[in-house]
């Protein structure tokens, strides 16, 4: 590690480490499950209207394909103090803000909560905090990078 000072890690981006790590664990197992019960739905159980499930697919492949990485990386790399971490997890925040407001709003209109608004709201508004906090506190994961956008001259 030649050229790189270690910064301690602070509680705040080792709690968001641990939180989005553990959302990653979620999201896989969530959809999982989901789509192991959309594909064989339990005798008896009400299946989904047919005009809805392009939606549930759309969301679970577009968590399982962006989401689930951001958050992997963030966590590994909040963990370790470094500036794609940094940056993943903000990229996984915005995320959450844009899923979680469609969600959130399809629910309310339709007068229903789904599943998923249970489980990954708290996350969401985690996210918020964790955003703020990271911002706050960027000049610890940018300040060894060379010209980089986040830190002032």
């Amino acid at each position: 590690m030649s050229g790189t000072t270690r910064v301690a890690r602070p509680r705040g981006a080792a709690a968001i480490a641990i939180v989005n790590g553990t959302a990653a664990v979620l999201h896989v197992l969530f959809w999982s499950l989901a789509f192991l019960r959309l594909s064989s739905p339990p005798a008896g159980a009400i299946s989904p209207p047919a005009e809805a499930l392009p939606f549930t697919y759309g969301f679970g492949i577009a968590d399982l394909l962006w989401s689930v990485p951001f958050l992997v990386v963030s966590a590994i790399g909040l963990w370790r103090m470094r500036d794609w971490g940094w940056f993943a997890a903000q990229l996984a925040h915005a995320l959450y803000f844009y899923s979680l407001t469609v969600i959130v709003v399809r629910d309310l209109l339709s007068r229903a909560i789904s599943p998923g608004t249970v489980v990954f709201l708290p996350f969401a508004m985690f996210a918020m905090w964790a955003s703020v906090y990271l911002w706050r506190t960027r000049k610890l994961f940018w300040s060894n990078v060379s010209n980089s956008p986040c830190v002032e001259r």
